[in-house]
């Protein structure tokens, strides 16, 4: 990423850099981490360095070995989920949000994280579910937590992906309820051919 895919065309290395562009740049070492791009100890070094850079010369040094990301995916702070006796899924390559509220009853929602474009370090989904599945398919460093979670007749089972040394690049929260139904975590199926 160039100074002038920082800011625009023409932008000169020595202009200072905004919270914005500093935010950009954030964004893409972190889906660049999430790609496998960067390892966990990189990720943090230049995320450090982006938030203390002057200028868009030092912000386009930091991208500079990764893939040309002319402007990075618009990441929405929330999306929301709402269904009654269907079904809903996100797969391949949609971009997490921050947050995302499921209101469903009697269906199920499934969101697969194996191919997502992972732009921040925390999910949360807000859920309110009554009969069916939430399913949820992780990939290594997806981290899947279900404390919050209030249960009525319902289960949770979950089943981490790779090596548990693996550091997480994403931490997903499931908070609200689940009546009369499952929240299932677990890795891609095996043989499952994309």
């Amino acid at each position: 990423m160039s100074a002038e895919l920082v800011r625009g065309r023409g932008a000169s290395p020595e202009v200072r850099a905004s919270h914005a562009d500093r935010d950009r740049v954030v964004d893409v070492l972190t889906v660049a981490a999430g790609d496998g791009r960067l390892t966990a100890e990189e990720h943090d070094e230049r995320v450090e360095a982006a938030l203390s850079a002057r200028t868009l010369g030092e912000l386009a040094a930091l991208t500079a070995d990764l893939p040309d990301a002319a402007e990075p995916v618009p990441v929405k702070d929330v999306v929301r989920i709402e269904q009654q006796g269907g079904s809903a899924s996100r797969g391949d390559d949609w971009v997490v949000p921050r947050r995302m509220e499921v209101e469903s009853a009697w269906g199920d929602v499934t969101l697969d994280f194996t191919r997502a474009v992972i732009a921040h370090d925390t999910l949360r989904i807000d859920l309110d579910m009554r009969g069916g599945t939430l399913r949820l398919v992780t990939r290594p460093g997806v981290v899947v937590d279900t404390d919050s979670l209030a249960l009525g007749y319902a289960k949770v089972k979950t089943r981490p992906a790779g090596d548990p040394g693996t550091p997480a690049v994403l931490r997903v929260e499931v908070c609200g309820r689940m009546s009369y139904g499952r929240v299932v975590a677990r890795p891609p199926r095996r043989g499952w051919v994309r």
